[in-house]
């Protein structure tokens, strides 16, 4: 029946016609594996334990037949009061921001019926209050902000909650969020619909299950947990020495051999910072994604992205509650807390991602599937390289042996690239290598922290009133605190491989804007050669004829330099001669 269904489309599901029209206007014209089998026990009233693979259209599977059932209550009941009837609880603030914005497109054509509200931690519990005032029929939030409205009673669940969702079931847990989960259901009414949905099911989410679901049903469709080669193609290179992953990182993005947009991803956040500065030596705008700065700030360095402002961003697996420790090592520096509701490598939409590149072996095979599952989403290819030094080989043959196992072949394909091919940038690698030095990471850090309070706070009401000069905010600014090699930036046609030049483009021209319309004072440009300036001789005798009002003296008229071109204002004087004769008249 599911697969009937897949293939017939969502129009046979018994969904809401306006739902139906929000579908096609997303372009949804076949349910995915997840949706085809979720939606109709959903929609009967069953809870749910789900499980598809990240990219496979989960916030689709639960948001249709939450949707749905809303209005078909709103419609038996008119008279029933306004009330938050589903709590979609998910593990970070990017996350809760996505799946609202998900939800409001799937309810665009019954708006007036339902709205959606998002509790995260960008926005304080005060300003959060006039919008739950309101009384919204789906709330989106992470457990630790939706349990501070029930606390302050700014939001109540009891008696009228429908239905409850927990979205990325296993990374709520990993975060730290089961307490707040469990005192949440103490708030909640004894019957409701719970939806547990993840891209993995692991043991610890049976203690989850047992207190939040009843008598589910299992959905895991027969897919594999990343796409098949012919949509993702993953590749891995194993790399000598820790300057050999810099020199093919460099090589790949200078020479434009990687084309698109990527997401790199390393194993801390100074590591992140020092990827960030090595490749600004090279003029390659990258974004560091800071677990320490704001969600409002985070969420405005994806949407930049995804519009295309720059092509490559750092991320970090530094997800979670971590807190800082309270006393370290003589000599270590001091970290510095991060954001409890922070999370990038799972749940958040990267759009257009061409390739991941893991610049660092991730320490599990969970992380590196939601890695990877970044790119490929949906219909589109993707490809993904593990860059691994030799005390990262067991990790990287602990992956490959767990997809082999899972999609009965080799996943991972040896890269093959020629590294002596590249060895004539290795000393411009090793002089940006020794530019980023600790101090110079640890000053970028403070001085990305230090722009983004003054971004945040100081002008705020200014970019409010000045929409254009937003441009300031943008997050691959050079942060320069490490010493620039402007040398760097250009690179010879004797240093490009000989098999690379008719590929690479390591020095793209950039588009010349031209001022003013393209007119110069002289004429318009394309008009032809413009007239040759005359010589200072000539320009002399007729700055000293009679119909030179201003009289210049012929001191300072040798002091002043050679004229050149049109900006000379010797040569662009202009004159009236019936200004002349009015002047000559007032005289007399």
């Amino acid at each position: 029946m599911a697969a009937e269904m897949e293939e017939l489309g969502f129009e046979h599901m018994g969904l809401d016609g306006r739902l139906l029209r929000a579908v096609a206007e997303l372009g949804w014209a076949v349910p995915t594996a997840i949706q085809a089998r979720a939606i109709p026990l959903a929609m009967e009233g069953r809870d749910l334990l789900a499980r598809a693979r990240t990219g496979s259209g989960k916030t689709g599977a639960y948001g249709l037949p939450l949707l749905h059932k809303l209005l078909g209550i709103k419609e038996a009941s008119p008279a029933v009061p306004q009330a938050v009837r589903a709590l979609v609880l998910v593990p970070s603030a990017e996350l809760a921001r996505q799946v609202g914005h998900t939800l409001r497109r799937l309810a665009a054509f019954c708006a007036r019926q339902l709205r959606v509200a998002e509790l995260c931690g960008h926005s304080d519990l005060a300003d959060q209050r006039p919008v739950l005032m309101e009384q919204p029929d789906v709330v989106v939030g992470t457990p630790g902000r939706v349990l501070a409205h029930v606390a302050g009673q700014s939001l109540v669940l009891r008696p009228w909650l429908e239905l409850l969702v927990l979205d990325e079931a296993d990374l709520l847990l990993s975060f730290g969020f089961g307490d707040d989960i469990r005192a949440l259901l103490c708030h909640m009414p004894k019957i409701y619909q719970a939806l547990l949905v993840s891209a993995t099911l692991n043991p610890e989410l049976e203690a989850l299950q047992e207190l939040v679901l009843h008598n589910p049903v299992q959905v895991v469709p027969p897919e594999p947990r990343l796409p098949g080669r012919a949509q993702l193609q993953q590749f891995q290179l194993r790399c000598g020495t820790e300057e050999d992953k810099f020199l093919l990182l460099a090589a790949l993005l200078k020479l434009r051999l990687l084309r698109g947009r990527a997401l790199l991803f390393v194993g801390s956040l100074a590591r992140a910072f020092r990827v960030k500065l090595f490749l600004e030596q090279f003029g390659i705008a990258a974004c560091a994604l800071n677990p320490q700065l704001p969600a409002r700030s985070r969420c405005h360095v994806i949407a930049q992205f995804n519009r295309g402002l720059y092509d490559f961003i750092v991320a970090t697996d530094e997800e979670g509650p971590a807190q800082p420790p309270r006393g370290g090592r003589k000599g270590q520096s001091p970290q510095c807390p991060q954001d409890p509701e922070f999370g990038v490598s799972r749940g958040i939409d990267f759009q257009n991602v061409a390739a991941v590149i893991n610049f660092d072996v991730p320490n599990s095979v969970e992380t590196y599937i939601h890695r990877v599952g970044r790119t490929a989403r949906g219909d589109s290819p993707g490809t993904a390289l593990t860059l691994a030094l030799p005390d990262e080989l067991e990790g990287l043959r602990r992956i490959e042996d767990t997809l082999a196992a899972e999609n009965g072949q080799s996943m991972l394909q040896p890269y093959e690239f020629r590294m002596e091919e590249i060895e004539t940038l290795r000393y411009r690698c090793r002089d940006a290598m020794r530019a980023v030095t600790k101090q110079a990471v640890r000053e970028a850090r403070l001085r990305e922290l230090r722009q983004e309070l003054l971004n945040c706070e100081k002008l705020k009401v200014y970019f409010e009133d000045n929409p254009r000069d937003l441009q300031a905010l943008r997050h691959d600014r050079p942060l320069h605190p490490a010493s620039v090699q402007p040398h760097l930036r250009h690179v010879p046609d004797y240093l490009v491989p000989p098999s690379l030049r008719g590929v690479a483009d390591p020095n793209p021209k950039k588009r010349k804007c031209p001022r003013g319309g393209g007119a110069r004072r002289g004429g318009q440009q394309g008009e032809g050669p413009q007239k040759s300036p005359k010589s200072p001789k000539n320009l002399l005798k007729s700055l000293l004829t009679p119909k030179n009002p201003l009289k210049i003296p012929l001191k300072s008229l040798q002091k002043s330099p050679k004229p050149r071109g049109s900006g000379n204002p010797l040569q662009s004087f202009r004159f009236s001669r019936r200004g002349h004769r009015r002047a000559a008249a007032g005289t007399a």
